[in-house]
């Protein structure tokens, strides 16, 4: 069956960043499982895998516009250690829910100078090109269900 939009697709991917670097794998786990034609996966991958077929293995390159979009500078910020209420100890790296400009999101800590902690708003895949490596496990007419909920159910999608 071929990929189009309400179909379920599960697929199995490697993605890696241009230098080799594997990112994130399905690999030895479930395959991903979304519902096709619904903005549930980036951009330029859904559009990597529409016609398809169970079966096809391929690679797609996605440039950062199609993926996690451009790195916007006005997403990094100098805030205050004391905006960190009952955490003693902020390192570079941890990750905080967080109300950002586009809404509920993820701020990164990439700085930590005394009193001041550098965070950063953007997707961290945010300005990368990113590369997958894909194979189409299956194919499928989505329920009524599933396309009126939005994703898939069952093994590898959403369960209720």
């Amino acid at each position: 069956m071929q990929i189009s939009n309400n179909t379920a697709v599960s697929i199995h991917y490697t993605l890696t960043k241009d230098d080799g670097e594997v990112i994130d794998s399905s690999i030895g786990h479930e395959p991903l499982a979304y519902l096709h034609g619904t903005g549930s996966i980036i951009s330029g991958l859904e559009a990597a895998l529409h016609g398809r077929n169970t079966g096809d293995k391929f690679k797609a390159h996605i440039p950062a516009s199609d993926a996690y979009g451009q790195i916007f500078e006005d997403r990094v910020q100098v805030i205050s250690r004391e905006m960190f209420d009952g955490i003693d100890n902020i390192e570079v790296g941890m990750q905080f829910h967080a109300d950002v400009s586009e809404g509920p999101g993820i701020v990164t800590v990439i700085a930590v100078e005394g009193e001041n902690v550098t965070i950063d708003g953007n997707h961290p895949l945010a300005g990368m090109p990113l590369n997958f490596d894909i194979e189409i496990i299956e194919v499928r007419e989505a329920t009524a269900e599933e396309i009126e909920h939005g994703h898939i159910h069952g093994a590898g999608g959403h369960h209720h």
